[in-house]
């Protein structure tokens, strides 16, 4: 099998740096190549390995550019070269360069879970009506697409025959697989596992859920965190500090002191060496990377490593109610028959006359029905009364008239019990929505709807307390609605009946107080208060556009326990970018103060530097690792 080349010129770098080292040992040790070979042998080893890094030095000489590193290099390698330490010499450009390519496979690897989005994508749809594949960028809105089992969804679209199971971790991060029948919706980049499917395109493939992932998450890699951006500005002040004060370690010894020329040269030469900043600039890139990658692969989508780095510091977040603590479509809670009327002739009754409506309450009772193995009664003559309720005759129950709805269009037809009342009223205190339901000779019985709660969201939510941040609910349900969800999964402040503009208006008002604060909602009607905030989080936002434009962190899931995975993450990697940078600057001082004393030598310092290089490297990996406990 063959190498790639990239990884060909690896091991034929390593081979180039295992052999100057070998030499190098072998001089120290008294063994040296007979002259005049061992110059032009040394001289080969640094003109074929590092080329580039001479090249680029001497363009910064002439550009006066002195903050370059190779500009540091290039003079260490030619002083090296001119006091005749020609093993020395090589042994500095084989592992400078060796670091270098260490860097850029530490950056590869760390944004190997973002290259894997390009590679999964299909290319190619297979159409129905042309019976052949034609490339993803030519199909049209509404095309039907045939998709056989094993094979990558290609474009995002809805299911008109056939069923099947979709692996949907590129999306959601999810690793269970779903279950899949006509009108669920299908994402492209997803893994059709077992099921022969036809499928109508949603969208072109440059507006897929998918397409805006992998353009999102390459943008993200390239905004640059607040601390890569204050490394590279000190980089560029630290590099001609660190000539300036090896011109003075080799002029004042040798020109005031009138000591060994070559000795305090080579003391020079060794500080410009061991100074090059390659551990300390690599440092924060490859962590930030490394993070993001591992967030991604959990199916959340951070938009640049200053919001790894914001979500850090977060002292409070908002968090919205519905679509995001809860599920936002309503189940039936309770059921309370009245008068005689048994369980299953209440819901199979209501049932019957709610199969007509559309609206989601309706629709939650026919699911509850159903679920208990009450099928709905036949029934005719619906009649909707807006805002009100609902008549319909069941033809099951002695052809009785079935009146649905609000306590007060029942009381517009029949006579309504104190005990009824109290029921509406105790469920109204929890939050909860009543359906008052009569067959024409008072009320029969109650059905209680809510919003159920995620099943993550209290574990979640405690676990952000543990990590001491403030939670506030903003949401625009009722107030007895949101205190009795906030009161159920453990948040203290709560705000309810807030229109998208007071929301915005609570989150200066939070931003004042906290400093820094996150907000968390479903992306739609929260738009303006996650603009506002430090850290916008956007839920459950597959197949969302506003809330993958607009929130810093979009959860392509709709799991709550992401967030204090991010917190625990993100100070995680600034605790590393933290570490490495010490240890980076704590060995840079110690050979500069070694070679201030005249005790410093160039391959230690190289070896040093290399290895700082190569710790910060797979220390910043590991946070690829790191998991959501």
């Amino acid at each position: 099998m063959k190498l790639p080349i990239d990884d060909k010129k690896f091991i034929f770098l390593l081979s180039a740096v295992t052999i100057v080292v070998i030499l190098e040992i072998l001089s120290i040790i008294g063994i040296h190549i007979p002259m005049p070979y061992g110059p032009f042998i040394f001289a080969a080893f640094i003109i074929g390995i590092g080329h580039a890094v001479l090249i680029n030095g001497i363009k910064a000489i002439f550009k006066l550019k002195f903050s370059s590193i190779n500009l540091l290099m290039t003079i260490a390698v030619v002083a090296a070269f001119y006091l005749g330490e020609y093993p020395e010499a090589a042994v500095v450009i084989v592992l400078y360069v060796l670091g270098e390519r260490l860097e850029d496979i530490g950056l590869e690897n760390s944004k190997s879970a973002l290259d894997q989005l390009v590679n999964i994508a299909p290319k190619t749809a297979f159409v129905k009506s042309e019976n052949k594949n034609i490339p993803v960028n030519k199909v049209a809105v509404g095309t039907i697409i045939q998709v056989k089992p094993g094979e990558m969804i290609p474009l995002d679209g809805k299911i008109v025959s056939g069923e099947t199971t979709v692996d949907e971790a590129a999306i959601t991060g999810e690793p269970i697989p779903k279950d899949k029948r006509p009108g669920d919706i299908l994402f492209a980049g997803t893994l059709n596992k077992n099921g022969f499917v036809e499928m109508e395109t949603t969208t072109l493939s440059i507006d897929t859920t998918f397409a805006k992932i992998i353009r999102l998450t390459f943008e993200a890699a390239a905004s640059r965190s607040d601390t890569q951006k204050f490394i590279q500005r000190f980089s560029k002040f630290y590099t001609p500090t660190i000539i300036a004060l090896a011109v003075l370690v080799f002029a004042v010894p040798v020109f005031v002191l009138h000591l060994d020329f070559d000795l305090w040269l080579k003391q020079a030469i060794t500080l410009l060496v061991i100074a090059c900043p390659c551990a300390l600039v690599i440092s924060t890139p490859v962590a930030i990377y490394a993070a993001i990658g591992n967030a991604s692969a959990k199916g959340a989508l951070v938009k640049g490593g200053k919001y790894i780095e914001a979500m850090a510091q977060v002292k409070a977040i908002a968090l919205d109610k519905t679509r995001t603590i809860t599920y936002g479509t309503p189940i039936v809670s309770d059921v309370f028959p009245l008068n005689g009327t048994a369980r299953e002739e209440l819901l199979a009754c209501t049932a019957g006359t709610e199969l007509f409506s559309e609206h989601p309450l309706a629709q939650a009772i026919v699911t509850a029905s159903k679920a208990e193995g009450f099928e709905p009664h036949k029934a005719e003559g619906f009649k909707s009364i807006m805002g009100k309720g609902a008549i319909a005759k069941c033809l099951v129950c002695e052809d009785e008239t079935v009146y649905v709805g609000k306590l007060e269009f029942i009381r517009e037809y029949h006579e309504v019990t104190e005990e009824a009342e109290k029921i509406v009223e105790q469920l109204a205190s929890q939050g909860k929505t009543s359906v008052v339901v009569s067959f024409g000779k008072g009320v029969a019985g109650i059905i209680g709807l809510t919003d159920a709660i995620k099943p993550d969201s209290i574990a979640a939510i405690k676990e952000l307390q543990a990590l001491n941040i403030e939670l506030i609910m903003l949401t625009g349900d009722s107030e007895k609605a949101a205190h009795y969800v906030a009161n159920t999964v453990g948040i203290k402040k709560v705000f309810g009946g807030l229109l998208p503009e007071n929301k915005s208006e609570k989150m200066g008002a939070l931003l004042k107080k906290y400093g820094s604060v996150a907000m968390v909602g479903d992306g739609i009607n929260d738009a303006p208060a996650l603009a506002l905030s430090t850290v916008g989080i956007a839920m459950g936002a597959a197949g969302s556009d506003t809330a993958i434009e607009t929130a810093n962190i979009a959860l392509m899931n709709d799991k709550l326990s992401l967030i204090p995975f991010l917190i625990r993450l993100s100070k995680k990697t600034l605790s590393r970018i933290k570490t490495n940078t010490i240890g980076a600057i704590a060995v840079k001082v110690l050979f500069i103060a070694l070679a201030f004393l005249g005790y410093s030598n160039l391959v230690f310092a190289i070896a040093a530097d290399v290895g700082v290089t190569l710790v910060v490297i797979l220390l910043s990996l590991n946070l690829m690792k790191f998991e959501n406990k």
